[in-house]
């Protein structure tokens, strides 16, 4: 006679918008509430330093290369010209690629950032996470690289269309990078706790899509943009254990899965 086979069939509904807001808003807020964290600042610290020395250094670049090309057209310019043009094309760069460039650069301490909240909210994952090699580590932040010039320049012709909306292509591109920035600030935290060659979401679509809209939001705040890829990466990590069903040894309470 055959044997039998069992077969049981798990069913979890979809999270609501209600759901995953309240998930996505409690995880900002413990990011938040960690930014005093010295290894947080530390990492706060040393990003923006990096993302500023980038900055520099392109629009530096960027500024020799057309003082070359003026000159061999027979234009001239004085210092303060040049020192003026170097500024401007410094901010002008900022203002359109700094959420590129900062979440590459972050890329690079993600492990200090997540190593962090895990260690004060969850720390029985922190002890069995994976240490990423630096190898892996620069492959994951040229691929994010990859797909956030990629998406945004494909995003751009839909922008143009709109342009006559004024708010239209503002709008084309804060989704973009909210899904963007949505699985890349919860990659950081399930590349630790996932085993090579593990493929599947570490939260779900709307809570990704939440989190990267907001993160997004936040980077169109002056002053508050130069902490959002920090706090980005926290509240990911806790998205991320929250998908997990990880119990958090902070606050007594773990997630809870619907």
């Amino acid at each position: 006679m055959p044997p039998y086979v069992t077969l049981r069939l798990t069913w979890r509904p979809a999270p609501s918008i209600d759901a995953s807001m309240g998930t996505v808003i409690a995880s900002l807020a413990k990011a938040v509430a960690q930014i005093g964290d010295p290894v947080v600042l530390r990492v706060l610290a040393k990003s923006l330093l990096w993302t500023l020395a980038i900055f520099v250094v392109g629009g530096g670049i960027m500024l020799v290369s057309l003082y070359r090309a003026l000159i061999n057209v027979g234009f001239s310019w004085s210092a303060e010209i040049s020192g003026v043009a170097a500024v401007l094309i410094t901010l002008l760069a900022g203002r359109f690629l700094f959420r590129v460039v900062a979440l590459a650069v972050l890329q690079f301490f993600a492990d200090d950032i997540v190593r962090a909240v895990e260690q004060r909210h969850y720390p029985a994952a922190c002890a069995t996470a994976r240490q990423l090699p630096f190898r892996e580590d620069l492959s994951n932040s040229v691929r994010g690289i990859g797909r956030a010039l990629g998406f945004n320049l494909l995003a751009a012709p839909i922008a143009l269309v709109l342009l006559f909306t004024a708010i239209g292509p503002a709008i084309v591109f804060l989704l973009v990078n909210a899904v963007l920035l949505g699985r890349e600030l919860t990659d950081m935290a399930w590349l630790r706790q996932c085993q090579p060659g593990e493929n599947r979401p570490a939260a779900s679509a709307l809570d990704r899509l939440m989190l990267g809209g907001a993160v997004a939001g936040i980077m169109l705040v002056p002053f508050a943009n130069l902490f959002a890829p920090v706090i980005g990466a926290a509240a990911g990590t806790h998205l991320t254990h929250r998908a997990l069903g990880t119990p958090s040894s902070a606050d007594g309470e773990g997630w809870r899965n619907a």
